[in-house]
């Protein structure tokens, strides 16, 4: 049984008609379930209704702990799910909207060396409902603006866990986090970072053509790329950069590179040319990134200067460059810190 905060109007409707609903409840439910509202809170439904349908699974996620940066306007948060496992997400507040950083795994499996929610592994995927519930806690936890519809006009899907190593799940929350009936967010103002699945990449071209697709790259080669994320042991970026210029050749829309600038390993200007060079011709952008050191590998970041350095060496060689703002260093703003430190703490 598919839990209830993950369920799509069809299979809803399906499901009342087997308790002799009419067909205009499910109407009502979805409204409901699109806000993040439990059944047995649901007003408008019949007690009966109600009742029953709160002995189906749910799937939420709740706000456990919520980390203010004095910095910005940042907000960490730590989401608990109904069996005990934590996740986190990140508020960011930008002058053309809101952005959410969300979860798709209970940690990951990809081991990349610079990233903390990758440490302790992958312990389970998450629900689509409970991806959609990471957005609509936070829609109840911070109240939107006089005259706005809502908290959080952006999504990106790049917190703990590999989207694509979730595929199905992560489908259905973009197709609910989209449908009129759901989140009704435009697919253009959602993001999906992947490490580089490169199958998933071309499958996700007839499934969810209009998302921006992010491709953790951070290496101009394979021999740096081994070093720092073992997926390159699967899926060299021979196959990799052709598989991002056909999703941006089909779909129209720029990819993004990622690219965390490590100190002694993928920041020097041969680097910067290498890279350059591997990118040409195809629509892209490089979001460079002065990496939080981590200290479990060892590894250092680069500084912001730097970091713009760097981006002038691209930018020298025609691709298009930016450096990423720093928010919420305040409050372990980085991926899988938060809920380590959690982790730590409670054990």
């Amino acid at each position: 049984m598919i839990d209830l905060a993950s369920i799509t109007k069809e299979e809803l409707t399906e499901l009342l008609a087997k308790h002799g609903q009419p067909a205009f409840r499910a109407k009502q439910v979805m409204e409901w379930l699109a806000r993040g509202v439990r059944p047995l809170d649901m007003s408008n439904l019949p007690k009966a209704l109600r009742e029953k349908l709160s002995e189906l699974p749910f799937g939420g996620a709740e706000i456990i702990d919520v980390r203010h940066s004095q910095k910005d306007d940042t907000a960490k948060m730590l989401y608990e799910l109904e069996d005990g496992n934590i996740v986190e997400g990140v508020l960011m507040r930008y002058s053309y909207g809101n952005t959410l950083c969300i979860s798709t795994q209970a940690g990951c499996r990809m081991g990349c060396a610079f990233c903390a929610s990758t440490l302790n592994g992958r312990v389970r995927d998450l629900t689509a409902g409970e991806m959609l519930s990471e957005v609509t806690a936070v829609e109840r936890a911070f109240p939107a603006d006089d005259g706005k519809k809502r908290t959080v006009t952006n999504i990106v899907m790049m917190g703990c866990g590999e989207p694509l190593d979730n595929y199905e799940n992560t489908v259905r929350f973009l197709r609910r986090a989209t449908a009129a009936d759901g989140l009704a967010i435009s697919p253009r103002n959602i993001s999906l970072s992947t490490c580089g699945l490169v199958p998933k990449i071309y499958q996700l071209i007839e499934d969810a053509p209009h998302v921006t697709l992010c491709i953790s790259l951070h290496a101009p080669n394979n021999d740096v790329r081994d070093r720092l994320m073992p997926v390159n042991k699967s899926f060299r970026m021979e196959e990799l950069i052709p598989a991002a210029k056909h999703y941006a050749d089909v779909t129209g829309r720029r990819v993004i590179f990622e690219y965390a600038l490590v100190d002694g390993v993928n920041a020097y200007e041969e680097c910067a040319a290498e890279l350059a060079e591997r990118l040409r011709g195809i629509n892209c952008h490089v979001n460079l990134i002065p990496l939080n050191s981590v200290k479990e590998r060892d590894l250092l970041g680069v500084t912001r200067a730097y970091a713009h350095t760097f981006a002038g060496w691209l930018e020298k060689r025609h691709i298009s460059a930016t450096v990423r703002r720093e928010l919420g260093t305040d409050i372990d703003g980085a991926c899988g810190q938060l809920r380590n430190k959690h982790a730590e703490e409670n054990s």
